[in-house]
């Protein structure tokens, strides 16, 4: 079984300036590439798990969903790091069960990598994707405090202020 890194986009690998859908608004967080690179070198399988409602809203297409997220992946494996798949969903239909906070993006990850959801972890900035990852089995998480409110959920998660604290 693998064990993997699992992590949110918006705010936690690039700056959350609402809808980023652009390039040139793609500006990458403070420690993502040190923390990526870490848990790579220990063996964990770095995979995104994104919310992209902006596209069932019109705001971009899905087109340029893909666009960024071959950039976002290009960059990183400039910098030694491979991101073994991005998995996002565009339904704003909370009872989507790939949409976060349910674990269907996770579960289809956990399926299609063969991940032992107790040795993996979750990084993200908004209560649901670690709502999401607890439900997918995967007990360590944790919250980046910055944009989104710490809300309070039936498990334990640790709140960190900067990935260099994960």
């Amino acid at each position: 079984m693998n064990k993997a890194l699992f992590l949110d986009r918006d705010g936690v690998i690039n700056k959350d300036h609402h809808y980023v859908n652009q390039i040139e608004d793609f500006e990458f967080m403070d420690g993502i590439f040190e923390l990526c690179k870490k848990y790579q070198d220990l063996g964990y399988l770095i995979i995104v798990c994104t919310n992209q409602g902006g596209i069932s809203k019109g705001y971009y297409k899905e087109s340029d969903l893909i666009e960024i997220s071959n950039y976002m992946t290009d960059v990183f494996k400039s910098k030694g790091i491979e991101i073994a798949k991005v998995y996002y969903e565009i339904s704003m239909e909370n009872n989507h069960p790939r949409r976060k906070p349910n674990p269907g993006m996770f579960l289809d990850a956990i399926n299609e990598f063969q991940i032992d959801p107790k040795s993996s972890l979750m990084v993200g900035d908004k209560t649901s994707d670690l709502i999401a990852a607890y439900r997918a089995g995967i007990k360590e998480n944790y919250f980046i405090k910055g944009k989104y409110p710490v809300e309070e959920a039936s498990f334990e998660f640790k709140v960190v202020h900067s990935l260099r604290e994960v």
